[in-house]
């Protein structure tokens, strides 16, 4: 039976803001409506929109409510009746909001008081500040950071020092989206609660690991965000790092709140390290041109519509990265871990591809080795490739059959949003599936040595046109050893 749901305080900073909008107040719906939020449990948000209580129910009615199921209208406004704006501006004089605050959270000091930071990384510092300085951390806070947590190992260093004074460790939840996924948690299930898999989970029977996260959208409107981030920084630095951890990391002793975020760290810490000239032999970097993507014709990025003016970083910034990663351990000596993402690629997916080795000795034509798909998005399930023979008389033919579980399909219940799961655990206080700061420095410290040569370099990111699957650089990473990335070879 699961526990009471306690009473809590969530402070959204940024809480009118698109994440905010878009993710974080339909998953606390939907938890709401789910009875995971006690009845005392209020949400907060704090930004600088100068609307009152009402003004931002109204606003949350008219945006939020068509992009979730309102089927029972009373569920809808219990749930805007928790809901609470504060105008403050932490660059300001005024300090009008911050008394509203205060006020609005006295004599609830012994609820569990979370503050959700959904702005850029550079306020999280000041922010922490200020709510020290306004006596609102209590020992029952904690403090969520959204990423990306910094540019470089240096700033997210700097970030974690102005985080840390204010806020102990056991308090900052690092959020990473993807480890809330259906998937991402039945990786870990799949690994050490079946004993079939691991003992061929390993060099001697897997020949590569593909991590791959592909999306059909550009950056319009974003290329102001774009230029200074990067796919590497958006995307590699963390999601697909995190996800390189969960197939490889060590079987944890038990599954408690730091012995899975411990094996991860030896990950990371094993990654043989990319530098000077092997970046160019080991790292793809590309942009995306005109092109048609969805059967409709689309801009390049230098071109996307309703952005800043492009500059010299927009020419140089990289919109598709791929890397071949190698873990320098026992048990993956030699495996190489292809990661590769993308904007404005033919499809929308996220997956996991685990790469068997092929049978020692074929005694049937048309053998392929065995697979293993483990599908994020669009649709999260499990697919296991295997071979066998096609109905008929005559000479054996052989054709890979996928063993497939769906979770749409085999589960009737709905799949919670990768978002909702993880609030939920950041008010239960788990922080299993968030980032601990040695965690992201030491993801930081293998990707600096990557940004610095392709910072250095005067050579361009390479193009490649809308719709299409990368640069050719990205293809040869892979053909350069007998390989090919997964959709090439099942189109």
């Amino acid at each position: 039976m699961s526990e009471t749901p306690q009473p809590a305080d969530l402070i959204v900073f940024g809480g009118t803001g698109d994440l905010s909008m878009r993710k974080l107040l339909p998953a606390l719906y939907h938890a709401d409506r789910d009875g995971l939020l006690a009845a005392e449990t209020r949400i907060i948000a704090m930004s600088r929109g100068g609307l009152d209580d009402d003004d931002f129910r109204g606003k949350v009615d008219a945006e939020v409510r068509g992009s979730v199921p309102v089927d029972d209208l009373a569920t809808w406004q219990r749930f805007l009746a928790r809901l609470h704006h504060v105008t403050i501006d932490i660059s300001g004089e005024d300090h009008t909001g911050w008394a509203r605050i205060t006020a609005l959270l006295a004599g609830h000091e012994q609820r569990d008081r979370v503050f959700y930071l959904a702005s850029p990384p550079m306020t999280f510092g000041p922010f922490c500040r200020q709510v020290h300085r306004a006596g609102l951390v209590t020992p029952a806070s904690r403090v969520v950071l959204e990423k990306p947590l910094g540019r470089d190992l240096a700033s997210a260093q700097h970030i974690n020092d102005e985080v840390g004074a204010i806020f102990h460790e056991r308090q900052i939840f690092r959020i990473d989206h993807y480890l809330g996924k259906e998937t991402v948690q039945n990786l870990l299930v799949l690994r050490f609660a079946n004993a079939f898999l691991e003992p061929i989970w390993n060099s001697l029977w897997i020949d590569h690991v593909q991590i791959t996260a592909a999306e059909t959208v550009g950056t319009p409107g974003r290329r102001g965000y774009y230029d200074h981030a990067g796919a590497l920084r958006d995307m590699v630095q963390n999601h697909l790092l995190q996800l390189l951890c969960l197939v490889a990391m060590e079987p944890p002793s038990r599954n408690d709140r730091e012995s899975v975020r411990d094996e991860k760290v030896k990950v990371l810490e094993s990654l043989r390290p990319i530098t000077g000239g092997e970046v160019d032999r080991f790292t793809v970097r590309g942009q995306y041109t005109a092109g048609v993507s969805g059967g409709v014709q689309v801009p390049g990025y230098l071109d996307e519509p309703d952005s800043t003016p492009p500059t010299e970083a927009s020419q140089r910034v990289e919109t598709f990265a791929a890397i071949r990663a190698e873990v320098k351990n026992w048990r993956w000596a030699g495996v190489p871990f292809y990661l590769r993402t993308g904007k404005r690629m033919p499809y929308r997916s996220s997956e996991i591809v685990v790469q068997f080795k092929d049978v020692p000795h074929s005694i049937f034509p048309g053998s392929a080795p065995n697979r293993l798909v483990l599908r994020l998005q669009p649709s999260e399930g499990i697919r296991l490739h295997l071979m066998a023979k096609e109905p008929g008389a005559g000479e054996v033919a052989l054709k890979p059959v996928p063993l497939s579980l769906s979770f749409a399909e085999t589960f009737t219940a709905r799949v919670p949003d990768a978002y909702e799961r993880l609030l939920m655990d950041v008010l239960a206080g788990n922080p299993t599936l968030f980032m601990r700061r040695d965690e992201v420095e030491a993801a930081w410290r293998w990707i600096d040595p990557i940004l610095s040569e392709w910072e250095s370099q005067s050579l361009l990111p390479e193009p490649y046109p809308a719709g299409t699957a990368g640069p050719a650089g990205a293809h040869e990473l892979l053909a350069r050893s007998g390989r090919a990335w997964h959709e090439e070879e099942s189109r």
